[in-house]
């Protein structure tokens, strides 16, 4: 399941802050650095949320608003007919340099770094699995079981609670938790674009 499937429902319901954007004379490219500046301060909030703490909250608060940028971006492109290779190039950069920073925000808030290095690794190989397809000639991949909108809802729900509540287990808080299911399911979401991309350049094997 993903919700990037869902992404021209999406595009219709921000319609009119594309309009609003456009009127008050924003890029998509600063659109695209003012989404990655919001993922920054997630990270830094995380970072000092410390395991349990009201600064999850904050930090769910600005990724919703960074997911929310990283479709507008794309929309008002299209609304201002400024779509370029150069704009997809750094909207894709600053996307991946989000998904870091958050990452990262979240292990050294609860100081679990090896935890963070898997988790981070999974990440990015998701993402360098949906456009490496596209580099082959096939059509950029955005399915399989955590695609970056699914990523970006989870790690924001899943903070929100975690700034009221702190269960553990195994001596494994949420956030921990939250960790554990990007690391794992990021690498089979990556094995999951592989295998879908070597199954369309390898017909009949």
């Amino acid at each position: 399941m993903t919700l990037d499937q869902y992404r021209s429902l999406a595009d219709r319901l921000l319609e009119p802050f594309v309009g609003l954007a456009a009127r008050a004379g924003l890029t998509p490219n600063g659109v695209s650095a003012l989404a990655f500046v919001l993922a920054g301060a997630a990270a830094v909030a995380y970072a000092l949320a410390g395991g349990e703490s009201l600064w999850y909250l904050v930090g769910a608060v600005l990724v919703g608003l960074n997911g929310a940028l990283d479709l507008l971006d794309g929309a008002l492109a299209r609304r201002l007919d400024t779509a370029s290779p150069a704009g997809d190039l750094l909207d894709h950069v600053l996307d991946r340099y989000a998904d870091i920073v958050l990452v990262v925000g979240l292990a050294v808030g609860i100081e679990r770094t090896l935890l963070g290095i898997v988790a981070v690794t999974g990440v990015l190989m998701t993402s360098y699995l949906g456009t490496q397809a596209q580099a082959v000639g096939l059509d950029r991949v955005y399915g399989g079981l955590l695609g970056r909108a699914d990523r970006l809802a989870l790690i924001g729900i899943v903070t929100a609670i975690a700034a009221f509540v702190a269960p553990s287990l195994f001596d494994v808080g949420l956030v921990g938790w939250l960790l554990v299911v990007l690391a794992v399911v990021g690498h089979l979401t990556a094995l999951q674009r592989l295998s879908h991309a070597w199954n369309a350049l390898s017909p009949g094997r």
